[in-house]
């Protein structure tokens, strides 16, 4: 898949990066990303000589059909883990699991502290349990990274890409070893989430929110709701208006209509139109 997707990446886009060298030859390590855009875990592992595992919705390796055999194909190829969200709770604790087995192999774990992709471009309140959970049960280093401009490229709904470079920081690792084994103290877990988005703001230098991406996006599903409602409301009250307006007129012409009938019978004249 490196050279199948990597490398066709690699050519079109052409990324820039920054600190390569702080990602390890070999040995555990978690890359912490921002997350703008579906294309993130393409790139980001496109640039690195190894291999780097996301963990993935259930969904894409489940779908029945030739299409979805070949997009469970196409996930597991470019090291995709699958996680069943059907429960907030336990998606939760797989992607714990999937994440300590990937680092207790000695390979690359990558997460998105976020939780999802940003809504509008800005770095958002990392979630503490995934992140910092992992990293104090195995006590691998965390590595910082911003993913840049990768939003213009490929933004939520969009097919086809943009052809743009976009860019890639990676920052030297986070050693959190003075809170080992208290993985379940959440001010510890809150702690080292928000270190981890302070160094990944730094690398972006997107503007901070201190909320979680999904309440923002609800924000954002509600308002829209209630703007179509309102819009929705508006138009036909509209409607209604110009319904009033209309049977207003017709009735006026055909008051005025009588009243000239009315006037003709009493002159005994007939009328003239002009």
């Amino acid at each position: 898949m490196k050279v199948a997707v990597g490398g066709p990446l690699k050519v079109a886009f052409r990324p820039w990066v920054e600190g390569l060298e702080n990602v390890p030859a070999e040995g555990a390590a978690i890359l912490a990303s921002n997350h703008l855009s579906f294309s993130d875990s393409f790139f980001l592992p496109a640039v690195l000589d190894r291999k780097v595992t996301f963990i993935a919705k259930a969904e894409y390796f489940t779908t029945p059909g030739v299409k979805g055999r070949l997009t469970a194909a196409f996930f597991k190829g470019v090291g995709q883990l699958p996680v069943d969200r059907s429960g907030a709770r336990g998606a939760g604790e797989a992607a714990i699991k999937s994440g300590i087995e990937v680092l207790e192999r000695g390979e690359l774990f990558g997460i998105y502290p976020e939780g999802t992709r940003s809504p509008d471009g800005r770095l958002y309140r990392g979630k503490p349990g995934g992140l910092a959970r992992v990293a104090l049960a195995t006590g691998a280093p965390v590595i910082p990274v911003a993913m840049i401009d990768t939003e213009k490229i490929q933004p939520p709904g969009k097919v086809v890409p943009k052809l743009m470079r976009p860019g890639i920081r990676i920052g030297k690792p986070l050693d959190f070893s003075r809170y080992q084994g208290m993985e379940h103290d959440r001010f510890v877990l809150r702690a080292v989430t928000d270190e981890v988005m302070y160094e990944i703001m730094k690398l972006s230098g997107q503007e901070y929110v201190d909320m979680y991406a999904t309440a923002m996006k609800r924000q954002l599903a509600e308002a829209a709701k209630a703007e179509k409602e309102a819009d929705k409301a508006a138009r036909a009250a509209l409607a209604r208006a110009e319904k009033e307006q209309a049977e207003k007129e017709r009735a006026e012409k055909e008051r005025a209509g009588q009243a000239g009938a009315d006037e003709d019978g009493q002159t005994g004249e007939p009328r003239t139109e002009p």
